[in-house]
């Protein structure tokens, strides 16, 4: 088990800038294919495919970079969130972990060959230029992004902080007319948990990401609340909008929060022994050393404490695990829009050369045996935001992994349901998205502005009555 914690294993979707964030076991590292079932007459006609590119092609083609698209473009076939990760990207990844990482600040994939604006994370300069979920980047500078590996897009936002690039947006509800923003680079620090008392007994604790630390913040901002309120607290908010997800043990900890020790989490189910897990709240499960166990430190009440957690199509993977097991243990109310819907799982498998691929691997269940992929979570109580309808989900992201409940695609209902999504789709504007994103102000989660946070509030407030009438 202090193995699986030492391992690399992160829940989320996408590639952020620097960071790469999707559920991973890296427990499978050791595993190599027998030679006897390997595909030799299609590996030669490989190796002849790219002896006639080396002699033929117009230009003459760098070895390294002929196999590096052809990784990229053997995983990338398989679903969204496969991906090869050259040495850069890799050392990225693991220091991003830690909650620091130059770049944008924003989550991203790829759509038709463009560049996918999942989630802009607060506070960085994506955030504050306007970006939105949703957003098509058409061209980083003067190139073009269609064709490009997301990995090569990244590589061209990346740079020094205090440098600017200018990003060229298709926003889909503001029709065809793309616009520019020029956005400048920061070293971005991301303080993964937010929180304060909202008023007398009532708490706010907002969770961006989950990376090491967040399990012990979450602890340590809970018993902050407590103390500063003096006395147990009457309904706690948990804000998990626009959250990409994160590191696995850190989705273990925040739930065992506020669930009873033992209790199951989320398991998954993979073709290989390795990928079957069930992840329990139990300290093993989220720390290094049980003996250090920031759970058991916690107040008793907050076992007790009503709860709400707000998500939207922002909340992906870790946290719609979190969401799902609190969900499924009638442990709090879930408000807001449905989530992303991300329920792959993704090992992260180092290679020899210092190099590494991001390999989906399993599904994970919430622990009454819902897979949310290509689904999400359904709010108990939905409070609408005014932009989920403009907003991308897995479901609609191109060669996705299948929900094991839905019935297998034919050509005639995939016939079908294009024609359906055809016909549900508005007609295209003509409008300058740039003015709009002059006027677009992001709404501060949180505050007085924020409908659904004030919506949760007035729910906690209205389970409190009903208790003391009752």
């Amino acid at each position: 088990m202090k193995n699986r914690i030492r391992s690399l294993s992160l829940i989320g979707f996408g590639v952020l800038f620097g960071l790469l964030v999707s559920l991973n076991f890296s427990v499978f590292a050791d595993k190599n294919a027998d030679p006897k079932n390997l595909p030799i007459e299609d590996l030669r006609i490989f190796a002849e495919v790219f002896g006639k590119i080396k002699a033929d092609y117009v230009e003459d083609v760098d070895d390294k970079k002929l196999l590096t698209e052809a990784l990229n473009g053997m995983l990338g076939g398989l679903d969204p969130h496969s991906t090869f990760l050259d040495q850069d990207h890799f050392k990225e990844m693991q220091q991003g972990t830690a909650g620091e990482f130059g770049g944008l600040g924003i989550e991203v994939g790829m759509e038709d060959g463009f560049v996918k604006v999942i989630s802009p994370i607060e506070d960085t300069p994506a955030f504050k230029a306007g970006l939105k979920s949703g957003d098509l980047i058409i061209k980083l500078d003067d190139k073009s992004v269609k064709g490009m590996s997301l990995n090569d897009a990244v590589k061209i936002m990346r740079g020094k902080p205090g440098s600017s690039i200018d990003v060229q947006v298709l926003r889909k509800e503001q029709g065809a007319a793309p616009f520019t923003v020029k956005i400048t680079r920061a070293q971005i620090k991301s303080q993964s948990v937010k929180s304060k008392l909202i008023e007398e007994n009532y708490g706010y604790l907002r969770v961006t990401q989950f990376q090491e630390r967040t399990g012990e913040d979450v602890a340590k901002s809970i018993n902050k609340l407590f103390e500063e309120n003096k006395k147990p607290l009457d309904g706690l908010i948990l804000d998990l909008r626009n959250n990409p997800g994160g590191l696995l043990n850190a989705a273990v900890a925040v739930s065992a929060a506020f669930i009873p020790e033992g209790e199951l989490v989320v398991y998954t189910e993979g073709r290989a022994k390795d990928s079957k897990m069930h992840l329990t709240a139990i300290p093993e499960n989220f720390v290094r050393d049980p003996k250090k166990n920031y759970i058991k430190k916690l107040p008793a009440d907050i076992q007790n404490t009503p709860l709400v957690v707000l998500v939207n199509n922002g909340s992906a993977s870790a946290s719609e695990i979190v969401a799902g097991a609190l969900q499924d243990h009638k442990r709090a109310l879930i408000v807001g829009t449905k989530s992303f819907g991300k329920g792959s799982v993704q090992s992260i498998l180092p290679m020899n050369n210092g190099t590494a691929i991001k390999l989906t691997t399993a599904r994970y269940f919430t622990p009454k045996g819902r897979s949310i992929q290509a689904k999400g979570i359904d709010p108990d109580i939905i409070v609408e935001d005014g932009l989920s309808g403009l907003m991308s989900r897995e479901a609609d992201l191109t060669n996705r992994l299948s929900n094991p409940e839905e019935q297998k695609v034919t050509p005639e209902n995939s016939k079908d349901a294009e024609d359906k999504d055809a016909a549900a789709k508005p007609a295209a504007k003509t409008d300058d998205g740039a003015e709009a994103l002059k006027n677009f102000k992001p709404v501060e989660f949180g505050t007085a502005d924020d409908n659904q946070f004030t919506e949760a509030l007035n729910i906690l407030k209205g389970v409190e009555k009903f208790k003391k009438i009752n």
